[in-house]
């Protein structure tokens, strides 16, 4: 059996991020992009932790807009390789909702793709509402 400790990422938890899992995250931690997201109020990132290893984590950024209360945002959901299906995406995401609730958002929202049934089946376990959206469209913004 492991212990998961659910902590949020913060100035003081940072260092967690020098011991992380293979699949937690899609690409290297890069120490000036941390270092800017626990700088900044509006992002937030909650962690699952065994043993001083990040084995999961979850982000979220809280959206404001002129015409809607706060609501949360979340970003990505990531859990090691070799701790798939043990419960931490969904502790994780028990986690970044109850976080939600904390800062006053009136709601918190994700998207997935269409064929990304391990995600699919966590959010529906979660017992929300599910909404189907059309189209989706990234556009490269980074400088020639």
């Amino acid at each position: 059996m492991f212990n998961v400790r659910i902590i949020r990422l913060s100035a003081q938890t940072i260092g967690l991020l020098g011991n992380v899992a293979r699949g937690v995250f899609d690409n290297e931690i890069r120490d000036d992009q941390a270092r800017a997201f626990v700088a900044e109020p509006s992002h937030h990132m909650v962690l699952a932790v065994v043993e001083g290893q990040v084995v999961g984590m979850a982000s979220a950024v809280v959206y404001l807009h002129p015409d809607k209360l706060p609501s949360l945002w979340i970003n990505e959901v990531g859990v090691g390789d070799e701790w798939l299906r043990r419960g931490i995406g969904k502790r994780l995401m028990q986690a970044i909702l109850e976080l939600s609730t904390e800062l006053g958002c009136e709601e918190a929202w994700l998207g997935t793709e269409p064929d990304n049934i391990p995600a699919l089946a966590l959010y529906r376990s979660l017992g929300e509402v599910e909404e189907e959206v059309g189209v989706y469209f990234t556009f490269d913004t980074e400088p020639d």
